[in-house]
Parts: structure tokens; sequence; C-alpha cells
């Protein structure tokens, strides 16, 4: 049986090589020309009049930090640079309190929308960062974030990572990703090339979900691209039948737990608790049909949660051979942060 992971990775090298095909054409080469970025700076994070709406646990208070840039490598039409800046959480793991991007700046003066990009559970960032490619462009600003404990976040001598077997753990990390991704989205507004409201956050999988997540965290991002992601979280967890779920679930019964006491336990980080305040805000849903590791059921959870507004696209798939859609599915996301619909 074909590895997944190697079936996405060919495809994503294919992607990473060329735009993808589209109806109305390439774009006519030009020169490119860059507005350019400072490599070093302050950016102030301001929250908005919408803060009091946001969930205690993801509230910011003003503040400013300091940010490093660095030119990583120039193609046609995008520029990627490398950027860090302090996460707003400190933690025990030294590696992890910096937060590392990177950013796919289209050429030109703008403004242009852009977003947040996120990537999937295993860590596999060619991914994110093919999508941010493709939204660059189609000029789309893309800054691409590793999440809490991925990448060069991962302590040297630390077992800790952003979705553990420990609820309290996980409820830790994904929280600390969301904070993050708030001073991530007041970075991108503050960039000259960016329309400040024209802000999004898209992702696929544990992108998808973290996507849902942040975006009831951070009311400047006004829209929002869900691939392959869910609401529910712990029972999508509680059901899982791997062997590592089967030793978590005797081990939590054991020490007197259910799965309503699991399901309470990660309520502050399930995407569905806060659907909510997704309302009224532009998102767009992708699910696939046959997904065996985020249901459907998890995809109309969130999708309820919202107010059942979001257009929801389902394809024919599952969760790993939706990558067949991927050209597709990139060229409908990136018309989507276009639009002003």
């Amino acid at each position: 049986m074909n590895n997944p992971l190697r079936i996405v990775s060919s495809l994503v090298v294919v992607l990473a090589g060329a735009s993808v095909a589209r109806a109305d054409g390439p774009t006519p080469p030009v020169k490119p020309q860059f507005v350019e970025v400072a490599l070093g700076g302050n950016v102030r994070f301001e929250p908005t009049s919408l803060e009091e709406d946001v969930p205690a646990h993801f509230r910011l208070k003003p503040q400013e930090f300091t940010y490093d840039a660095r030119l990583a490598r120039s193609l046609s039409q995008v520029r990627m640079l490398k950027v860090t800046f302090p996460s707003p959480v400190a933690t025990a793991v030294r590696e992890n309190n910096t937060v590392y991007a990177e950013y796919f700046q289209p050429a030109g003066p703008g403004p242009f929308p852009a977003c947040v990009v996120l990537h999937i559970l295993g860590g596999d960032f060619l991914l994110a960062e093919t999508v941010a490619q493709h939204l660059a462009q189609h000029g789309v600003a893309a800054l691409f974030v590793k999440m809490p404990y991925y990448g060069e976040r991962r302590g040297k001598d630390s077992p800790r990572r952003m979705i553990s077997r420990i609820p309290a753990e996980s409820v830790e990390g994904m929280t600390q990703a969301v904070l993050d991704i708030r001073l991530a989205t007041a970075w991108l507004a503050h960039r000259p090339e960016v329309d400040a409201e024209r802000l999004g956050i898209t992702g696929i999988s544990l992108g998808g979900i973290m996507s849902a997540l942040a975006a009831s965290g951070e009311p400047r991002l006004g829209s929002v691209a869900v691939f392959l992601g869910g609401g529910r979280l712990a029972d999508l967890l509680w059901a899982n039948d791997t062997r590592e779920a089967r030793e978590f679930r005797e081990k939590w019964i054991a020490d007197g737990g259910t799965a309503e006491s699991f399901r309470q336990a990660l309520a502050p980080v399930d995407p569905a608790t806060h659907g909510h305040l997704l309302k009224g805000r532009r998102v767009l849903m992708i699910a696939a049909k046959n997904d065996e590791v985020v249901p459907p059921e998890s995809a109309r959870a969130l999708w309820d949660s919202i107010g059942q507004e979001p257009e929801l696209v389902w394809i024919d798939a599952g969760h790993y051979t939706a990558i067949r859609y991927l050209p597709r599915e990139l060229v409908r996301i990136d018309r989507f942060f276009n639009s002003r619909k």
C-alpha cells in the first residue's frame, strides 16, 4: 500500500514548481518588483474593539514586539523571507518561545489580501509552503507560521508536543498557537503591501482545525478557509482506534475520567465551542465525504456551530486521498481570499 505522506510529498513537489492552471490564464511575465521588507523592527499589537468577545484565554494586552526577517529565496513573482518574533507565551522549553514563520510575498505594490497559513499534524511543512506559494503567486500575501513545538520550536531535550496525550498540555499548546497567530496577524497588517482590512487564515487537517480556532480568537481574521478540518475534537480522539488511543482511554478511565470529562477538558480549544464567533465572517469549508480522520460529522459540527452560514464544499475522497483534489481546491481557496464578496 502506498504511503500517504509519500504521495503527498510527490504531488506537492510537482505543484511547487509551477503555478496551478486556471481558467483565467497565466499572469503575463513581468520583471518582479517587491516592496522592501525591513530586516528587523517593531510591530505594535493593539486589540480591536471586539476584544471583549474573544474567549478569555485568547485575549492579549496591547504590546510591542520585535521581529527579524531575512531573504531566503526569490522566485518568479514571489519571494520568501524567514521571519521570527517572540511568542507572547513563555514556556519551559526555550526553543518554543520563538515563533518561526515564512513570508511569501507577491511582487508588486499591493495592497494585497493576506492570510496566515498553518501546517498539518505530522509537521510536513512542504504542504503548507506549497499552499502559501500558490496564494502568493495569485496575489495573496501568505505568512506560513510554525505552531508550538514544531520545527525549530521543538526542544532538543524535551518530549513536549503541541498535541499531547495529556489534555491540559494540548490545551496549553493550542492556546499558545492562537496567541502566536494573533501577533502574526499584527505583523501582516503592519506590512505596507498588505490590505489590513482583508486578512484571513487557512490550513489543512490540523491546520484547518487551528484556522477555525485561531479566527475565533482574532477578530481581524475576516476570511477563514478550513480544509479537512472540523469540531468536536474530544469525540474525534475518543473514537480513535489506534493502539495509542486505546491505551490513553484505558488510562484516562483508570484515573477516574469519563468521555464527558474528556470533552470538558478539551472544550476550551474545540473550534465548535467558539464557532459562533465566526458568524458574519467569510468562511469557506472544504470537507471529504469519506474522511477517516476528521469524519463528516466533525465538519458538520463546526458548520452548525457557526450557524450553517459558511459555504461547505464536499469532495468525494478520504482524508489522505483528498490530495488528488489539491490543485482544484487551491484555485478555490485563492479565489476565496481574492474575492470581496
